[in-house]
């Protein structure tokens, strides 16, 4: 008999449905899922469904994860320029100018290939591109191998034993751990931990303080941290989005759309995440189910709605705005359509 490797949690979030996929004039599937938009202190402002169970942030946790390497000088030590920084919060799409670019700031910070712990995968350029049979790849292909090398440089920087760097007791997942804390404004008590794709810990936060966090990666200011230790990532990630994503990636088009304004940054199973500068808040979205076309279609209608972009489907964005359904030969057979209903709360 076939035994079930779920577990129980302690509480499921509370999703509500935020997109529909059509086929014909029918709906064929219901994707749940929540919103949540903070200001820099902490405020709730919109939200659609469960704000405050924690969720699993993925990559979205990326420019805080090098908030130690920051706050400890870093930057000046290993002299590294606002390109590489952008690689420390990269999901990118391990292309030549990806992984040339990690090389180059391994050897600065001086780490090896063998020491990078985020395991070796098809690059995610080769998505929507034809993989060549002679092709070979290592760890810098991997689309973390950027936050892992920032991980290396810590340890180099504070003389840690790299060899278990990834293990939650080690300082600097410690470092980590309290830095996100500090900047979601969260207990660190009260952040669940699971092992992400990369092999590093990763921490569930209620979809409010993830969009606290980036409405501080917008403002550039952490309360209690010296100066604005985020403030040359939100530069970084704004004029190197190419570094962060890649070509023809969602993160990239979103970023250049809002033309200095915000900055995107998605994470794997449905979250996306967007510091917008220029009003002072940060979003957090998750997808219940991880659709990667209804997290898109529900992140452009939450612009729209939010009054930060208009007519997307004339943008560079069109064609993850309402995407059409298209089956095998060619023939447009239904879409994708968001329907979100957002409560406000209104600023004390």
């Amino acid at each position: 008999m076939m035994m079930s490797v779920w577990k129980p949690v302690a509480a499921l979030p509370q999703h509500v449905p935020l997109a529909i996929s059509q086929r014909g004039d029918w709906v064929e599937c219901v994707h749940y899922g929540s919103i949540a938009v903070c200001d820099a202190s902490g405020h709730l402002l919109y939200r659609a469904g469960d704000v405050d169970t924690p969720q699993f942030t993925r990559s979205t946790l990326k420019p805080f994860q090098a908030l130690p390497l920051l706050n400890s000088g870093g930057v000046e030590h290993f002299g590294l320029t606002a390109r590489q920084l952008a690689l420390l919060c990269a999901s990118h799409s391990g292309e030549p100018m990806h992984v040339e670019a990690v090389s180059a700031m391994l050897a600065q910070v001086g780490g090896q290939v063998s020491q990078l712990q985020c395991g070796c995968q098809v690059p995610l350029f080769y998505t929507d591109h034809a993989l060549p049979a002679d092709a070979t790849f290592t760890p810098l292909h991997h689309n973390c191998s950027g936050k892992h090398t920032g991980f290396l440089a810590y340890c180099q920087l504070h003389g840690h034993d790299p060899s278990n760097h990834l293990s939650p007791r080690h300082p600097l997942q410690q470092a980590i751990r309290e830095a996100v804390a500090q900047t979601c404004q969260v207990n660190p008590a009260d952040m669940p931990m699971g092992i992400d794709g990369c092999s590093a810990p990763n921490y569930a936060l209620p979809l409010r303080a993830l969009a606290t966090g980036y409405a501080r990666l917008a403002a550039g200011v952490v309360p209690g941290m010296a100066g604005a230790p985020l403030q040359p990532l939100y530069q970084a990630m704004q004029t190197h989005p190419d570094m962060v994503s890649g070509s023809g990636r969602f993160d990239l088009a979103l970023t250049r759309q809002g033309e200095g304004r915000w900055v995107a940054k998605g994470g794997a199973d449905g979250v996306q995440a967007i510091a917008v500068q220029h009003a002072g808040y940060g979003i957090a979205i998750k997808i219940a189910d991880g659709n990667a076309r209804a997290l898109h279609t529900v992140t452009l209608t939450l612009l729209q709605q939010l009054g930060l972009l208009d007519h997307p489907e004339r943008t560079a964005l069109a064609a993850w705005h309402q995407p059409p359904l298209h089956n095998a030969a060619g023939l447009t057979v239904g879409g994708m359509v968001a329907r979100i209903e957002l409560a406000e709360h209104r600023r004390p």
